[in-house]
This record gives C-alpha cells, structure tokens and sequence, in this order.
C-alpha cells in the first residue's frame, strides 16, 4: 500500500533553501517521519541530491545515542559538510539537550538545509515560537484525509469509508486488516502514548481525572460545551468533582498535543468571537472511537468531526457560526455548523446525515438563508446525491463528491 501524502511533501520541497529550520509537527504517530525521511529523501535523491549530501540522524535509535549530546551531533554534522548543497534530517529532535541552540547554530552554515521532526510531548507549536522566534517554519502533519485514506485503501467507497469512520486515518491504522488489531492498537496507542506524553510533560498528578475529561469531550463531540458546563458532567455522570479550572487547564493540554481542537462560535452581523461556549473535535475520529470503546457510533456526530477536519486540512479557518432569526415576535439564535474562511475566502457549511424531506431541508437551510450575505452556502450530505443548487442559492452535496474533490467547495 502507497501513502502519497504528496500536499506535504509539497510543502517542504515549496520551503527549500528558504533559511529557516523546517520543522514537521503533528499528533504522534501521523506520519511525521515518514514524510521526511521516505518521500523527501527521495525526492531529493531523484532530484540529483548525492546520498552523501543528505545527513540523517534519527535520535530515536540507540545506534545513535552518543548523537544525543548537543556538541556530538553539532560536530557530527558539521564534519560532513563539503562542498555543495547539504540537507541535514533530524528524526525526534527533543531527544537532544539544547537542541534548539544546534539548530539555530545550523542556520548560519550557508550550504546546508535543516529539517527536523519532534515528539508532541517536549516538541509543540507553542515551543516553536518560544525557541525559534521566527527562524522556525512549521509545518502540521494531520492524519490521513479520507481521499489519502481511499487513494492508499483502494477499495470500493463503502467499506473504505465504514473503516474510516470507524477506525480514523493514522497510518499505520490504516495497514492493518482486523478489526481487533485496529481497535486494540488505537485503545493502546491513547493510553500508553497520548495520555502519558501530556502526564510526563506537564506533571499531572491525578491522572484518573484527565483520563475521565477525555471521556466526557469524546462522548460530546460536536455539541456545545466550556468547562462549567464539563464539570457539571463529571459530577453528574463520573460522580467525580473536576473543577473548572482544572478542566481548563486539561482542555489546553489536549490540544497542545493536537488531540482535540476547538472550534469558536463567531457571531457574523456582530463581527466577533464568542469565547464561550465552543465545541471541540477529535484530530482523528478513530482515536475518539476508541477512548469510547466504539460505544457511541452516532453517524451525524462523527460526520460532523470528519468534515470540520477536511476543512482544516484545506487550509481553513473553521468556527461555529450563530445567527438570528426572527418569526412574528419571536427571535431564535441559532447556529451554522462550520464558518469556514480562508483569506477573502467564506463559506457556510451544514452537515446533514441524511435529507428524508421537504422539513428536514428546510430545517437546514433556515440558518443558512438568515445571514444575509453573498457568500457560498452548502449542505454535505451523508448520501451519495447528485450535486443540486436550489431557487434560493444554497448548494447541496453529496459526501463522497465534497471529500474526493478538492475543489468541491467551489462547484
């Protein structure tokens, strides 16, 4: 099975010589890797790059463990750098003290490229901009979408998207033929590796509390919620008391490790963020899955998460819109499932399971219709239907057209 992941790829053959230190982030376990020393590597060979000139080290193999002393792997590098231009691919970079005093010293040896990939435990956003303060250019590495995931599957749509909708989109997930394998692998992946990297990072003492957080955000998907509102749920239906400000400081947690990511609702006549409350969604819907134990496989929810990531991995922002509306003398806030903007770019977006009727459409279109604006105004349905634009504007799409066409916001 070939996974192309050839958008990223991109990305760093676009950041070539561009004198900052690439640096490829993302949820542990997504590729991050593989991207760099697999399809960059080889793109650089097949680009006429001698093997020599690439220097690779990977801190995570005890081959290299002398590599983990800063001065070592400085003088390392630095002893294999010739003539021409060298590229230096340094695999778990937060294994090394200092490393960010290395990278930034590799910045100013003129013929050598630097890209690095980093554990989400000691390796996050937040430290980039702490660390490099402009000399690191990040790129995110998400799971696959599901059209990497069906282009990879090769199989036919219904059963590539049961799988994904069940199972999610990390990679080695996707190797793997048994249902058991997926769901064990994914259960023990969460536990062993996502939950202990934010314990030991951040010093949680009482572990069973986040534990039970995750469950609570897991069974919310999609639904509007802050930390009051979760630590009314702890008590209710954990019997546990988390405060709200532990919860707040979890929640941030969680998405520093990109697990979960928050969407915002953003009132469009106001021209504003709304800070509270917001809804929350899993990077990979197989991972929300699985903290569940596949218990709650409600379609309309994990739908909803899958379209909010495939907006972010096309480049959005995505928040929840809220919008009034007005019947006779009553006025009812309501809300648009995704905002989702990209520079001049606007588009309002509903996710709809399924269309059985003349109400359930209507149902769906009225928050759309009540914004008032040109902008584009699309329904995804759960259905494969054929593409339709009815008399008031509001486009409606089926979802295997939306996800395998990338231009399918603009059809």
């Amino acid at each position: 099975m070939v996974i192309a992941r050839s958008g990223y790829l991109q990305k760093l053959i676009d950041r070539k010589y561009n004198g900052l230190v690439k640096i490829v982030t993302g949820i542990r376990r997504c590729g991050k890797s593989y991207l760099l020393f697999t399809l960059f590597k080889q793109h650089l060979l097949s680009s006429g790059v001698p093997e020599d000139r690439i220097i690779q080290i990977q801190l995570d193999d005890r081959q290299n463990k002398a590599l983990r002393n800063p001065d070592a792997c400085d003088e390392f590098v630095r002893s294999r750098i010739g003539e021409g231009q060298h590229y230096v691919l340094l695999d778990e970079v937060q294994m090394m003290p200092e490393f960010e005093d290395v990278l930034n010293g590799f910045l100013h040896i003129e013929n050598l490229d630097t890209y690095v990939t980093g554990s989400n435990s000691k390796f996050l956003s937040t430290d980039i901009i702490t660390e490099f303060r402009g000399r690191g250019d990040e790129v995110r590495v998400p799971p696959l979408s599901f059209a990497e995931y069906h282009a990879a599957i090769n199989e036919n749509w219904d059963d590539d998207w049961n799988n994904y909708a069940t199972y999610g989109g990390l990679p080695y997930v996707a190797l793997l033929k048994a249902d058991n394998d997926k769901a064990a692998y994914l259960q023990r992946l969460f536990t062993e590796t996502y939950l202990r990297d934010i314990i030991e990072r951040n010093k949680v003492k009482n572990d069973s509390e986040l534990s039970d957080l995750v469950n609570i955000v897991a069974s919310a998907i999609g639904s509007l919620t802050n930390p009051q509102k979760l630590e009314n749920t702890s008590k209710t239906v954990k019997k546990v008391a988390i405060s709200a400000p532990t919860i707040k400081k979890y929640l941030g947690y969680l998405e520093e490790a990109f697990i979960i990511t928050p969407s915002k609702r953003y009132d469009v006549k106001g021209r504003k963020h709304i800070s509270t409350p917001l809804k929350y969604y899993f990077e990979d819907i197989g991972l929300r899955n699985a903290r569940l134990n596949f218990r709650q496989q409600e379609e309309t929810h994990i739908l909803e998460n899958i379209l909010f990531n495939e907006l972010i991995v096309r480049g959005f922002q995505v928040d929840v819109d809220i919008v009034d509306i007005t019947k006779g003398r009553q006025r009812k806030r309501v809300e648009i499932d995704f905002l989702a903007n990209q520079g001049s770019r606007r588009y309002y977006l509903q996710s709809a399971f399924a269309l059985p009727d003349a109400e359930k459409r209507a149902q769906e279109e009225r928050p759309l219709l009540a914004v008032g604006d040109s902008f584009k105004k699309i329904i995804v349905v759960g259905s494969n239907v054929k593409l339709s634009r009815d008399e008031n504007g509001v486009v409606t799409i089926g979802l295997k057209e939306f996800l395998l066409n990338p231009d399918s916001l603009d059809l």
